[in-house]
């Protein structure tokens, strides 16, 4: 089982800048875009402007990898969701399994299932106020 944490960051409508940006200031590498008009569930709900936006990404940076997304609603960014961890595994069951455990006592963001960009994927604030993204690679 691999497991791996990697910084999750979340702008409000300028990822694929700051990608561009990362690009160019630290060699970043692009792996993958996702955008919202690409997920299926989405591309009925949100108008073209909305759907352009990422809803994930990675880009490589040396032997470390940094993800995005977008915020698609346009407000603010809450307090400590700027930045998150992600957790990746490469088994759904061991993803799910880290997700029960930091929602003990903690707030569910987004419930743990399969996303077009992961077979299980959910987002989590433990007990202590740190929010993890738990992400399944495979």
């Amino acid at each position: 089982m691999a497991v791996k944490l990697t910084p999750y960051i979340t702008l409000e409508g300028r990822a694929r800048e700051a990608i561009q940006f990362y690009e160019q200031a630290i060699g970043a590498k692009v792996v993958s875009i996702i955008t919202y008009g690409d997920m299926p569930d989405m591309s009925n709900t949100f108008n073209e402007e909305l759907k352009s936006l990422v809803a994930n990404a990675k880009v490589q940076v040396g032997e470390a990898e940094l993800m995005f997304s977008d915020d698609p609603f346009g407000s603010p960014i809450a307090s400590g969701k700027k930045v998150t961890i992600c957790i990746t595994t490469n088994d759904v069951e061991t993803s799910k399994r880290f997700f029960e455990a930091l929602r003990q006592d903690g707030q569910v963001n987004m419930p743990f299932k399969e996303e077009p960009f992961s077979p299980g994927f959910g987002d989590v604030t433990d007990k202590f106020g740190v929010t993890f993204q738990i992400y399944t690679e495979v």
